[in-house]
C-alpha cells in the first residue's frame, strides 16, 4: 500500500471512528398485548381466538452535522419479518430510507388512505384478495421525503426508486436474485394539505420496468393513485381512485386492476370513533372478462383507560376475483389491546 493509500484509509477510519463516537445512541423493544376474535361465514376458520406475538426493535441516534438515525425492525405474529429500514433524517435534504419488506415508501404510501376506524376495508381478517398499488415498495428500495426547506408550506414529496423488484428482504452482503422478466422501478408521491382547512389532496405513480421476454410482458407496468381526505368536526371523509396495468402477455391473465374506494370516520368523543368504508377492485383480463372485488366495513373503536375495544363487520363479494356465491364471504372480528 502507498503512503498516499495509507494516508486516506486512516483518514476515513478516523473520521468513521468520530462519527461513531459523537453521539451514543439507544435501542428499544416495544409490543402490544392484544387478542382477537375472527369468525368468518363462509370458510372454515377453526379456533376463533388470535394473540398479538409481534414487537418492534427500534435503535436511534445521531451523527456529527445533526443528522438522525433510526432502525427499526419488526417482527409480526409467529415471529415473521414484517418490515425493516434505516432511515437518516438529513438536515436540508430531508429523510432517506433505506426500505426492506415494509412498505412506506413511494406509492404504497396512498394505497388506501382512508378514513377508518381500526383497519383498512380489507385488512380486518376477512380475507378478500383485494389487490391495491405499491410500486417499488414490494421490494427492497431507497426512498427520499424531500425536506420541506425545498417546498411551499403543506406540500410533501415522497420518491422510491429499486434498483430491482425482487419480492422479499435481501439480508446484509446478500442480493435479491433475479426475477425473471423485471427491471428497476421508480415511485413519485406528491401531496398538499395546505390549500383549505381540513383538506388532504395526494396523487402519486409507479413505473416498473418489464423485459419483454418469451411473450410475458407487452410493456413497463404502470401504477396510479390520487384521491383526498376531509376532515371537518369530528368526521374526516375520503375518495380515492388507483390502477394497476400488470401489461402481461400471457393468455387469460390480468391486464389491470382498477379500484375506487371511499370511506367515513366520525369520533363520537375522544373515546369512540366509527367508521364504514367500501373498496372495489376490477380485475380485467387480456381475454376481455372482468370481475369486481367488492369489499366493506362497519368499524368502532373504544379506548377505556390503557384498554382498546374493536369490532369490524365486514363484507366481501367475489373474494379472490372469484364470482359465485362461494366466493361472497361475511366476516365479525372483536379485538381487545391492552397498554403497558
Amino acid at each position: 500500500m502507498n503512503k498516499l493509500t495509507k494516508i486516506g484509509a486512516s483518514a476515513l477510519c478516523g473520521s468513521l471512528v468520530a462519527m461513531s463516537a459523537a453521539n451514543a445512541g439507544s435501542l428499544s423493544v416495544a409490543g402490544g398485548a392484544a387478542a382477537t376474535w375472527t369468525s368468518n361465514e363462509g370458510t372454515v376458520t377453526g379456533n376463533p381466538l388470535g394473540v398479538n406475538s409481534g414487537f418492534t426493535f427500534t435503535g436511534s441516534g445521531e451523527l456529527d452535522g445533526g443528522t438522525a438515525v433510526t432502525l427499526t425492525i419488526t417482527q409480526t405474529d409467529a415471529s415473521g419479518l414484517s418490515a425493516a429500514n434505516i432511515n437518516m433524517d438529513v438536515p436540508g435534504l430531508g429523510g432517506i430510507k433505506i426500505n426492506a419488506k415494509s412498505g412506506g415508501t413511494g406509492i404504497d404510501i396512498i394505497d388506501d388512505k382512508m378514513p377508518t376506524a381500526w383497519e383498512e376495508t380489507n385488512g380486518t381478517g376477512l380475507g378478500t384478495g383485494l389487490q391495491t398499488v405499491a410500486g417499488a415498495g414490494g421490494g427492497i428500495n431507497i426512498g427520499w421525503s424531500l425536506s420541506p426547506d425545498f417546498l411551499p408550506e403543506g406540500l410533501s414529496v415522497d420518491l422510491a426508486y429499486a434498483p430491482k423488484m425482487t419480492s422479499g428482504a435481501t439480508a446484509d452482503k446478500g442480493q435479491g436474485g433475479d426475477t425473471a422478466g423485471t427491471g428497476s422501478a421508480w415511485d413519485v408521491v406528491v401531496q398538499h394539505s395546505n390549500l383549505m382547512d381540513g383538506l388532504n389532496l395526494f396523487a402519486g405513480m409507479s413505473t416498473i420496468e418489464q423485459i419483454k421476454q418469451a411473450n410475458n410482458y407487452t410493456g413497463d407496468r404502470s401504477q396510479y393513485a390520487w384521491g383526498a381526505t376531509y376532515a371537518i368536526g369530528g368526521f374526516t371523509l375520503g375518495y380515492q381512485e388507483s390502477r394497476d396495468n400488470l401489461q402481461s402477455a400471457v393468455v387469460n391473465s390480468a391486464s389491470y386492476y382498477d379500484n375506487e374506494a371511499w370511506g367515513v370516520s366520525f369520533n363520537v368523543n375522544d373515546d369512540l370513533v366509527i367508521s364504514y368504508g367500501v373498496h372495489d377492485s376490477t380485475v380485467k383480463k387480456n381475454s376481455g372478462t372482468s370481475t369486481t372485488n367488492s369489499a366493506e366495513s362497519i368499524q368502532m373503536s373504544y379506548t377505556m383507560g390503557g384498554a382498546t375495544f374493536v369490532l369490524a363487520e365486514s363484507s366481501v363479494d367475489n373474494a379472490n376475483y372469484s364470482s359465485g356465491t362461494a366466493s361472497d364471504r361475511d366476516g365479525t372480528t372483536l379485538r381487545l389491546s391492552l397498554a403497558f
